[in-house]
């Protein structure tokens, strides 16, 4: 499916009368054979060359009973007048728009969608003007699947939802590019880059809770073929002085690490560990890393040193009015469990003399009160005198839930931050059953969003700051590499866990995943600059 291909052919308004038949666009159907498809139509729908305009609207054919007369969604016009250079920038900004006001926000978004302010049009503008045909083709194509998710599913017979989950999302998805989605958020803000990844996220996780289901939903499923790569979104952005690195995952498609449940998320289980495990299937990692560097210029060589500034990772609850959240399980969600971030130069770089960390290991402080209460009296007799007492003491240690590492693998500096129960010291997201009587994972992890002791913010939240975490790490360049601009690596893996919080049982699971990127390093000293 390449809809912006087809688009951008359009005739001009010279060459295309108002009277010819709409042109069709097959943007999928069954089978050669098959008269049912879902077609986009483009019209011609002004009277004179100067005013030119089309319209496009989306139709089902030969799904009973939906009447085909009617089309599922019509775009506003389009001006098609020899003068207009980007007469395809309202179709774009009304699916963009569309999506953010369809988007699921997060129960606890303090953004909700009746106050997101409409896009600017300067922005896509420059998008569409900046980019190659193919770029610009493969993001347009993911809006427009994504916008198409709502007309096909929810207001569309059950087999137009299953032509659109086999033969619409999961080609667009297989070649989406992060590069052009990197510019577009960069560009619109994180209000939108939350509204579009949240509907994205929604998506994805309705077609892996369809592809587990599986039974009465064989029409819903692809035709068998070879696995398909599991859709995560990330990037890394340079900026005032901050490497940042933001990742997106729907849980379900992280890898798993660890579980004492079946391998099928919803099958063979009793109904109430399904229910939960249909919550919980609504769930989406986002993760956002900074890293502060400077950059200092000595006699000799060039030196180099970063520190964490932020690290946030959030784990949201994606769905509508609680949607596929039971009353019983709305405190049941994952949480983050551990992140291990690294940074440093490109694999094979020879102008990296050192590499210093600040630290291997935290060590937890401890701290000691004793206390001594002398009580007694003082007996008097010819023979003796006597005295009596009595010492008491006691100890208090400062515990953290949350252990800060540093490491190192070649030139590339490593930051670790691991959850720990404070009751048991385990390590959470490594923890496995024994298989023992009373083997129970919840421990003190149970009711982790409240108490003065949570590891967690009330919303399951953390951030990780730079006060907290510590000592910087720094490298000593080659003074040669002064001017230039290196690509410096950035990235992580990130686990989230799932234990009973409020709920009685002992289902638990550790999934992650793993993102890594490029970030420019500047090498400009400003102090030559006259």
């Amino acid at each position: 499916m390449d809809v912006w291909s087809w688009i951008s052919e359009l005739p001009n308004s010279v060459d295309w009368n108002e009277s010819d038949s709409p042109l069709k666009f097959e943007l999928a159907s069954e089978d050669n054979n098959s008269t049912r498809s879902i077609e986009l139509k483009a019209e011609r729908t002004s009277g004179s060359d100067s005013d030119a305009a089309v319209t496009f609207t989306v139709c089902l054919q030969g799904f009973h009973p939906f009447n085909t007369q009617k089309p599922l969604w019509v775009s506003e016009k389009c001006n098609l007048s020899p003068d207009n250079q980007n007469p395809f920038l309202p179709l774009l900004l009304q699916l963009l728009q569309e999506i953010i006001s369809h988007s699921p926000t997060a129960h606890d978004s303090t953004c909700p969608r009746s106050q997101l302010q409409k896009l600017k049009p300067e922005p896509i503008s420059w998008i569409m003007d900046s980019h190659t045909p193919e770029s610009l083709s493969n993001f347009f194509n993911l809006v427009f699947t994504v916008r198409l998710f709502w007309l096909c599913v929810c207001d569309a017979p059950s087999e137009a939802g299953s032509l659109y989950f086999r033969s619409l999302l999961a080609p667009t998805l297989e070649t989406a590019s992060s590069k052009i989605l990197r510019t577009f958020f960069l560009t619109v803000g994180v209000d939108t880059e939350l509204c579009f990844m949240r509907t994205l996220g929604y998506i994805i996780a309705k077609s892996c809770i369809i592809k587990e289901l599986g039974v009465g939903l064989q029409t819903l499923l692809p035709s068998p073929s070879p696995p398909r790569k599991n859709p995560r979104f990330s990037y890394a952005a340079e900026a005032n002085g901050l490497w940042v690195l933001k990742g997106y995952a729907p849980v379900m498609t992280m890898k798993l690490a660890r579980t004492n449940g079946q391998k099928s998320q919803f099958r063979g289980i009793d109904a109430k560990e399904s229910i939960l495990r249909y919550a919980l299937a609504h769930h989406q990692l986002e993760a956002h890393v900074q890293l502060e560097y400077t950059v200092g210029f000595h006699d000799g060589f060039i030196q180099v040193r970063a520190r964490v500034d932020n690290i946030r990772l959030h784990v949201a609850r994606l769905g509508f009015n609680k949607d596929g959240d039971d009353v019983d399980f709305i405190d049941e969600k994952h949480f983050p469990s551990r992140v291990r971030v690294w940074v440093g130069p490109e694999i094979g770089a020879a102008y990296v003399g050192g590499l210093s960390l600040g630290r291997s290991a935290e060590n937890n402080e401890r701290e000691v009160e004793i206390q001594k209460i002398v009580k007694g009296n003082f007996e008097k007799s010819e023979q003796i005198s006597k005295v009596k007492a009595a010492a008491r003491s006691s100890r208090r240690t400062r515990t953290k839930s949350w252990r800060m590492d540093q490491d190192a693998e070649g030139n590339a500096a490593i930051f670790d931050v691991v959850l720990h129960d404070n009751m048991t010291g385990l390590e959470v997201g490594a923890w496995k059953p024994t298989g023992q009587t009373g083997d129970d994972p919840v421990h003190g992890m149970r009711g982790r969003y409240s108490g003065a002791s949570r590891p967690f913010n009330k919303s399951g939240s953390v951030v990780i700051a730079g006060d907290e975490y510590g000592e910087e790490v720094g490298w000593r360049l080659s003074k040669e590499m002064e001017g230039s601009v290196l690509k410096w690596r950035i990235g992580g893996e990130f686990w989230v866990s799932y234990w009973p919080n409020q709920v009685k049982g002992s289902y638990f699971e550790t999934r992650y995943v793993e993102w890594c990127d490029e970030v420019d390093l500047p090498l400009i000293n400003n102090a030559k600059i006259p």
